[in-house]
């Protein structure tokens, strides 16, 4: 009877320790950290068939380049790295070059480089000084995302620090819902919200989660500092929130986005209207219908900067306006052969000038200048994109295409304010009543690795 007892406290020692082994090997084998290299290019063969003569593109791309002018440029390179350090934190880090037609790097003087066209000449292009391109006009890259992600902190909910895209463009790991993802052809130009400078990264904290398991409802919460990859320059923040839902199976999307910052708070100017502030707010709604065969994307917006607009008066003094924009964007992509060749198109319109009337019918008003670029109420803009999309191996793609931006004055510069006898020309210089248009015919090549 000993015997068997001892045998039978023999056999159970034996299973336990085997279960317990077992069971710290499963745990051992749940997860192993690991990290994957990827990244992409795009860049073209283009020839500019058009330009507008008051080059008023500002930061984009073809402004300033001359008629005719042929060029080879890359327009961004990617080389990412994404580590997952253990089952509930990842990190995410990205070098990027691209803006190479906006030269000077975090303040430094801009680049210019020398054009020939087919007729022979030459022409000195500035090459701005926003982008990536040195003084010595070489591309630079940067780090453009370097973020740490806390999965599941809790409910449905990540947390995510660092330099990251913002809820306008986030791409959360969980499911597409963001425009510039269910357009996806980045490699032939930016959204409509982009293109306008709406930050696409930033560095600050968010909370990326579901309302549900499923990911039909979801959300994304951020605070950043609204400078991109450059330090923070100002006391103020970017706050930006995005919800969405997905129904009929995942194929119609709605995504409603918004953003506050201020732009200058009780800051100090000379004459009667006292401190001067200024903020900024835009709301954008997209709507898509995505299945295998094609997707279309419905995407609008409202930005109202209030006091971004400096006023000259009459009496010498500077007062500050409000801009008022709304654009509206529609794409198309699709497939014509199962995996070899596709479609896409696009057209935006952008409408800046919804105070203009009101700022240059004050009877103070001699000139103003907007304190936003990308949104001076002067200038109307028309774009369209539309191209195939080749793809004779998977993540190869040569896509002939069309980039075309028209340009047109809200106003009439030979009208004039009733109230002063100014005439609008003279407020503006881009209060023109000719139409201007960029037109570049590309073929562009884009491809991918590591994915």
């Amino acid at each position: 009877m000993r015997k068997t007892f001892t045998k039978i406290s023999l056999a159970c020692s034996l299973l336990i320790f085997a279960g317990a082994a077992h069971a710290q090997s499963d745990t051992t084998a749940e997860f192993k950290p690991s990290g994957k290299l990827w990244g992409y290019a795009f860049g073209d063969y283009a020839w500019k068939g058009a330009t507008d003569e008051l080059n008023r593109g500002g930061s984009n791309q073809y402004t300033n380049v001359p008629l005719n002018a042929n060029l080879f440029q890359w327009r961004r390179i990617y080389l990412g790295y994404d580590y997952n350090i253990s089952a509930k934190f990842s990190a995410e880090f990205l070098m990027a070059a691209e803006d190479d037609w906006a030269g000077g790097v975090l303040g430094q003087p801009a680049a210019a480089v020398t054009v020939s066209t087919v007729t022979g000449a030459s022409s000195s292009v500035n090459l701005g000084n926003n982008g990536d391109v040195l003084m010595n006009t070489k591309f630079s890259p940067y780090i453009k995302l370097a973020n740490v992600r806390w999965k599941n902190i809790f409910g449905n909910t990540d947390l995510v620090f660092g330099q990251q895209n913002t809820p306008a463009f986030a791409k959360n790991g969980r499911n597409n819902q963001t425009s510039e993802e269910l357009w996806g052809y980045r490699s032939i130009e930016r959204t409509i919200t982009d293109i306008r400078r709406t930050s696409s990264y930033d560095f600050g904290a968010s909370l990326q989660g579901w309302f549900d398991k499923k990911g039909n409802f979801g959300y994304v919460a951020m605070v950043a500092n609204g400078t991109g990859a450059k330090p923070e320059s100002d006391p103020y923040k970017w706050f930006y929130g995005d919800v969405y839902a997905k129904f009929m199976n995942k194929k119609l999307i709605v995504d409603v986005y918004q953003d506050y910052t201020k732009i200058a708070w009780g800051t100090f100017v000379k004459g009667p209207n006292g401190p001067r502030y200024s903020d900024r707010n835009m709301t954008k709604l997209f709507v898509a219908y995505t299945v295998p065969k094609f997707t279309v994307g419905v995407e609008a917006f409202m930005n109202t900067i209030t006091g971004d607009v400096a006023v000259t008066g009459v009496d010498k003094n500077t007062y500050y306006r409000t801009s008022k924009s709304m654009g509206e964007e529609v794409f198309v992509k699709g497939r014509i052969t199962k995996s070899e060749l596709g479609f896409f198109a696009m057209f935006d319109n952008f409408d800046p000038s919804g105070n203009l009337s009101n700022i240059v019918g004050e009877k103070n008003t001699a000139s103003y200048a907007a304190g936003v670029s990308q949104y001076d109420p002067t200038t109307k803009e028309m774009f369209v994109t539309f191209g195939l999309d080749y793809t004779p191996i998977k993540n190869v793609h040569i896509m002939p295409n069309v980039w075309m931006n028209t340009y047109t004055s809200d106003l009439n510069s030979s009208d004039a304010n009733s109230l002063n006898n100014i005439k609008y020309g003279a407020m503006n210089k881009n209060i023109r009543p000719n139409l201007g248009t960029d037109a570049v015919y590309r073929i562009t090549l884009y491809w991918i690795y590591g994915k």
